[in-house]
């Protein structure tokens, strides 16, 4: 129940909306993209549909409901001249997988009908932002100790392990201070920071 009301939660907070400003086209080698035209795309239902279409698609990542993750992700799309959304990109990034959820939820959005100028369907660019919000407050440690995926810090740019941290931040620390937490790669560091038992390890930033 408790992650139901999280993930309701979630879906009452996330605000999409999207927008097309002035006329761009790129003359180029590559195909002409409008961001401004006569006849703009219509999402199947209009704007309300869309809105509604991306918020039902869209899951919070379980790492970033973990350590209470929140942000806004701008993502950049086309639809095409078939109305099909190509070119689904993330323009920045907060972490914690956040930015893969966004795409997959554009990526199951319904056919467009294309956007016309002067009688001829065009590709036109769209940027739209999706806020990621959870009230999640104080993280115990203990439960990232617990969960499926593994968990390192980098506190004053230094990397700790979970215990390590403790002792600098006691038993918990709050979501707010969360400044991005991505996967760990790092094969030529210290090996006290592979946890092989683990799904996934991620290093938390902390801010301050």
């Amino acid at each position: 129940m408790k992650h139901l009301a999280l993930f309701i939660a979630l879906l009452l907070l996330c605000l999409i909306t999207y927008s097309a400003n002035a006329l761009n086209i790129d003359t180029g080698k590559t195909k002409s993209v409008f961001t401004a035209i006569e006849h703009p795309p219509i999402y199947p239902g209009g704007d309300g549909n869309f809105g509604r279409d991306v918020v039902k698609n869209l899951k919070y990542p379980e790492v970033a409901k973990l350590i209470g993750i929140n942000g806004r992700i701008v993502v950049s799309f086309i639809v095409d001249k078939d109305g099909k959304m190509t070119d689904i990109t993330p323009v920045n990034c907060i972490g914690a997988g956040c930015e893969s959820e966004a795409v997959k939820a554009m990526q199951s959005l319904k056919i467009w009908q294309p956007g016309i100028q002067k009688g001829k369907p065009v590709r036109v660019q769209y940027s739209i932002p999706i806020n990621f919000a959870i009230n999640k407050g104080k993280v115990k440690l203990s439960d990232l100790r617990s969960s499926h995926y593994g968990f390192l810090f980098k506190l004053n740019d230094s990397l700790y392990t979970i215990d390590e941290a403790q002792n600098i931040l006691g038993k918990s620390f709050q979501s707010d201070r969360v400044e991005i937490a991505e996967p760990f790669y790092n094969i030529d560091s210290d090996p006290k920071f592979f946890m092989p038992d683990k799904k996934e390890v991620y290093v938390i930033k902390l801010k301050g």
